[in-house]
């Protein structure tokens, strides 16, 4: 049975506590995922974050399903993203944990590997999946159990105002060819011709997306397949080194205007604010941004995809679906799960609210209801290469956008060379992944 650490009870969202040891026994305390659904009612509880619109239509879809099943009674328990985790961290610690789970990447290993969550393939009478693709599937699938079924896709990408490149008179890049290069080159030809009132390039770093990015199309992976730290430092020095020329050149803002930037929502960004011409972004945020910009964007694949040793691109699921190991009625939770991934209208209604649907039948089938932004968004999807999923985020490591970011702060003020950023980034993250 494994052990929780006081680490585990003090920090991060994810702090289950000590009491949380007696739910780790694997699914021991809940019914049969393969079993028969029962005749008698049955009550499931459902939690999820999100706004009051996602709220809405979630409440919806329950009605949809409990209308065709009159005998399953689904009570919704929402929250806003840091209440969430603090409640479900109380429900599992005391074995009261709701049935059906609204699940983050960042968070996934740690509930899996103390066994609060179903293996989804053991349910595979009430809930099949064999329209998603592999690679989606492998997002949430940890030591060959599938912890968790991904809701929605995003890929990064580069979003570029193409009614800026118009303006200063600089041409839309060949995305099937381009180099990490020719967008400093690009970039450059924006801040010259603005005479620095647009920058070419937002600067990031501030989230995982751009590093694991980096490192693949390096032939490396931030994690190794047993959840040790495996990126050389080399490597992330070279991408912190990136990032430090482009603002150092101008082609990116000031490191004080960069950090605001990544602080502030992201109607604050400068591609929100049409102060950037290029930025990397999940395509997803499209609609957003251009909502905000009122100008014209674009999605571009990523720079040196071509010449990568590797796709640098990857599925990153916008959340997941999860079953609890001590639901009592696991069957009847499989098969609501079932009903949100695979039924087309749940689909008509929830559209694009949890993101991209990752089922590409369901999102082939919402395709002439979206917006011209969120069509784009989804099509992308389906014009990008991807590689294999990185490996899901070890227990422990949570906090690594944190310590990501600090990093990128110190090197963009410099306060601290890509190198020794390197270094000590990786020190951290394994020694927070050897104590968890």
């Amino acid at each position: 049975m494994p052990k929780w650490s006081r680490r585990d009870v003090l920090t991060l969202p994810l702090g289950l506590g000590a009491a949380a040891a007696l739910a780790a026994c694997g699914g021991s305390g809940g019914g049969d995922a393969g079993g028969e659904l029962s005749d008698k009612p049955v009550t499931l509880r459902f939690t999820w974050w999100g706004s009051d619109a996602r709220h809405k239509r979630t409440q919806q879809v329950i009605d949809l399903f409990t209308k065709a099943h009159p005998t399953i009674t689904i009570k919704g328990e929402f929250k806003d993203w840091n209440g969430y985790w603090d409640a479900l961290a109380t429900t599992v610690a005391a074995n009261d944990a709701p049935d059906i789970i609204q699940m983050d990447e960042l968070y996934l290993a740690s509930y899996a590997q103390r066994g609060a969550l179903l293996d989804l393939k053991t349910a595979d009478k009430h809930l099949t999946t064999g329209d998603f693709d592999p690679k989606a599937l492998a997002t949430g699938l940890l030591d060959d159990k599938q912890y968790a079924l991904p809701v929605g896709l995003n890929t990064y990408a580069i979003i570029v105002n193409t009614d800026l490149l118009a303006k200063y008179k600089v041409a839309l890049p060949d995305d099937a060819t381009w180099t990490w290069d020719d967008l400093k080159a690009l970039g450059g030809a924006v801040s010259k011709a603005s005479g620095g009132a647009v920058t070419g390039v937002q600067s990031w770093g501030f989230d995982m997306g751009a590093p694991n990015i980096w490192a693949r199309q390096h032939g490396a992976a931030i994690y190794a397949p047993d959840g040790r730290v495996a990126v050389p430092p080399d490597v992330l020095a070279g991408f912190w080194q990136y990032l430090a020329d482009l603002a150092k050149s101008g082609v990116a803002p000031a490191a004080s205007v960069t950090v605001e930037r990544a602080n502030a929502p992201l109607d604050q960004s400068g591609t929100a604010t049409n102060k950037s011409a290029f930025a990397t972004w999940w395509n997803t945020q499209l609609t957003s941004l251009a909502t905000a910009s009122g100008q014209t964007l674009k999605l571009l694949r990523l720079p040196g995809e071509s010449t990568a040793s590797a796709p640098g691109a990857y599925y990153k699921p916008s959340m997941f679906w999860s079953v609890s190991s001590r639901s009592k009625h696991p069957a009847e939770a499989a098969l609501f799960v079932n009903f949100l991934v695979n039924d087309q209208s749940a689909a008509d209604i929830l559209l694009t609210e949890r993101g991209v649907p990752a089922n590409p039948k369901i999102r082939a089938g919402i395709a002439g209801k979206l917006s011209a932004y969120d069509k784009a968004a989804a099509d992308f999807l389906d014009t990008v290469k991807v590689g294999e999923s990185p490996r899901v985020t070890p227990n422990g490591a949570s906090d690594v956008e944190a310590m990501m970011r600090r990093r990128t702060e110190e090197v963009l003020f410099g306060r601290q060379s890509p190198q020794d950023a390197a270094t000590s980034f990786i020190k951290e993250l394994q020694t927070a992944i050897d104590n968890a």
